[in-house]
């Protein structure tokens, strides 16, 4: 019952987005599109979040009619502090999205009031411990742009749909939300999305399911963490898997991650809020993991999960100062300028403490390309560095049919083999992309913590074995895919080719008869 309830609330919410996509169609690009939804989402967040909780207090001392909206501007300043201290911003009432909402259709300015709402909200933090998370969090939702219309009242007339179309979301209670709303609008927002405007599903967004088993894994045996970390954090799905798979409680000290790209790096940061992930709780930065890595004060880390880009140029050996870097120094080679896939896989080894655990989305090439990435292979296998590596079905990412890999990394191993596991077939097709079903990550895992040789679908290598492979990583090296072809009974064959053959050669008789008998006649 109360997943038919769900699932109908899950419709419902993408059945607005929807509506918000056609009144806005042509007007705004796909991916922009987003960006407005997301933005505006996260003001109603943030306006609800924060009144909610005032009110929450002042009905706990026995004010039962207090209500934040209704009061002045002047008579909530007395809060402000208190709020940036706690909350992390600060919103006046006059300024809450439920405020706005109700005039916004009279507001012949109100790009201009939004403007300088979203300002003020940036504002609030600016001297706080909370500055960092709210810095430029609206940039990417510009009310003036020419996207939104030519003219300021089109503009306008294009903002008021948004507005009425977010307040019009059923989201429930923020503090308990069954279904996760705030996170599944943002999920459908990526996958409508996600290709647009040519950019890659793979570069912002690992889809749900995917994140499910990355996370599960690195979490077999444990039932808290003491932090989390994505290196090419992306909107920050990975990490609030954990969140939602142990409760944000049992990540003791947060979450961390860092990404290249700005306007996905201000997606992020909304996405924790969106999620109820405190300002304290999460530190997500800005700038190249890779060349400018902004969390060295806080590795080590328990739980390293990441969807690195597939095979992007990095400075590699052009930068004589990386081949000292302690997270790439023991491998003794840089990754290849033109694949940075393994300056990924160095970088989140180095960080991981030795209780930990990382798993990471390999393209399928680098487990068996030569040079430098066989010999970082080679240092990963000598040095007992790999748990596991797993095939994934193809089509499982938005806008890439690519069939990926999972690397699983330990410091510290129960042994000195490497389990193989082809999970090729796991999935279930869904339009034109293949999708995990719970079953098939319940199998992938199981596999994964049984640990031992299964015909056709795992093989525990020994060290031998993948040095006799040339270090080869490939699965399909190791487990042999299941013959489907027919089994065919060569002596029952044959004797049905002789019975067809002498059928044939009495009908031919036959046949021979019936036309002399014709000619004859």
């Amino acid at each position: 019952m109360a997943d038919n309830r769900r699932e109908q609330e899950r419709e419902e919410i993408r059945r607005t987005i929807w509506n918000i996509a056609n009144d806005l169609r042509g007007s705004v690009d796909g991916w922009d599109f987003k960006q407005y939804v997301l933005g505006m989402l996260f003001y109603r967040y943030i306006s609800e979040n924060l009144a909610n909780y005032i009110n929450q207090g002042e009905w706990e001392t026995g004010n039962k009619d207090f209500n934040y909206a209704d009061i002045s501007d002047e008579e909530a300043e007395q809060a402000r502090d208190d709020m940036v201290n706690t909350k992390g911003f600060f919103i006046l009432p006059s300024q809450l999205f439920g405020k706005v909402k109700m005039t916004a259709n009279k507001d012949e300015n109100l790009n201009e009031t939004l403007k300088t709402i979203f300002k003020n909200i940036e504002d609030s933090a600016k001297g706080s411990a909370s500055e960092d998370n709210f810095e430029g969090l609206f940039d990417d939702i510009d009310v003036n742009s020419n996207k939104l219309g030519p003219t300021v009242a089109k503009r306008n007339e294009r903002l008021v749909k948004l507005i009425y179309g977010v307040s019009e979301m059923k989201l429930g209670n923020f503090k308990d939300n069954s279904i996760d709303a705030f996170g599944d609008a943002y999920e459908f927002l990526m996958g409508m999305y996600a290709s647009s405007a040519g950019k890659s599903g793979g570069e912002f967004f690992t889809p749900q399911d995917v994140s499910e088993l990355l996370t599960r894994i690195v979490l077999v045996g444990k039932t808290e963490v003491n932090k989390v970390y994505d290196p090419a954090v992306g909107s920050g799905s990975l990490l609030l898997k954990f969140a939602k798979i142990l409760g944000k409680e049992n990540v003791r000290n947060g979450f961390f991650g860092q990404e290249i790209n700005i306007t996905t790096y201000n997606l992020c940061r909304i996405n924790m809020f969106l999620h109820d992930i405190d300002y304290d709780k999460f530190d997500i930065e800005h700038g190249d993991t890779l060349i400018d890595p902004k969390h060295m004060d806080d590795e080590p880390f328990e739980a390293i999960v990441s969807n690195p880009p597939y095979s992007i140029r990095w400075d590699g050996d052009s930068n004589p100062l990386l081949i000292n870097d302690p997270r790439f120094s023991p491998a003794g080679v840089l990754a290849p300028k033109s694949k940075a896939d393994f300056a990924f896989i160095m970088h989140s080894l180095s960080w991981l403490a030795t209780n930990g655990t990382a798993a990471i989305v390999c393209f399928p090439g680098i487990m068996y390309r030569g040079s430098a990435e066989q010999k970082i292979r080679k240092y990963l296998i000598d040095n007992n560095y790999i748990e596991c590596i797993i095939q994934l079905p193809d089509n499982l990412f938005y806008g890439t049919p690519i069939a990926t890999c999972i690397m699983v990394l330990k410091k510290s191993k129960i042994d000195n083999r490497t389990l193989f596991i082809d999970a090729s077939k796991e999935c279930k097709k869904i339009t034109n992309n293949n999708k995990l079903e719970p079953k098939n990550i319940e199998n992938i895992l199981t596999a994964y913590k049984n640990r031992n040789t299964v015909l056709n679908s795992t093989y525990l290598a020994t060290k031998a074995e993948i040095e006799n492979a040339d270090y080869n990583l490939s699965v399909s090296t190791y487990v042999e895919q299941k013959d489907k072809r027919e089994i065919v009974d060569i002596k029952t064959l044959n004797a049905e080719i002789d019975r067809i053959v002498a059928r044939e050669d009495v009908l031919r008789h036959e046949i021979s008869a019936i036309i002399s008998e014709i000619e004859g006649a």
